[in-house]
């Protein structure tokens, strides 16, 4: 079994940042792909990130490529979202999923675990 566990989250301003952390125990994932999605209010839920299992290959959404970062730290189990430049829309439940393949997919359907989530607030 594989548990997900996500930080970071918070209230910050416009033009602010934030670091999400995703833990994962229960098994070695430093083999997998690891994503970042997020969920606003009355929206679908929404690819944001995802990294390939040495770091080495990254992958983004349109929305955040140039102002969010996914980093990992296989020797801790983490993975990281460094987001800057917060806009207002950035608004959202963010969450961390592991992926029990190679491919960096921008699909949900492609993580079978998810982390519980963390809320992200950007005030205006």
């Amino acid at each position: 079994q594989v548990q997900l566990v996500e930080s970071g989250g918070g209230l910050v301003q416009a033009g602010g940042s934030l670091r999400l952390s995703c833990a994962a125990s229960g098994r070695t994932f430093s083999f997998e792909v690891m994503g970042w999605f997020r969920q606003a209010p009355g929206k679908e839920r929404e690819f944001l990130a995802a990294i390939n299992w040495s770091g080495s290959s990254t992958r983004y959404a349109d929305s955040v490529k140039g102002r969010f970062t996914i980093s990992r730290e296989n020797a801790k189990n983490t993975v990281y979202l460094q987001m800057n430049s917060l806009k207002p829309e950035d608004t959202a439940v963010y969450y961390c999923a592991l992926s029990r393949s190679t491919v960096m997919s921008e699909s949900g359907a492609g993580y079978p675990y998810w982390g519980q989530g963390t809320q992200v607030t950007v005030s205006s």
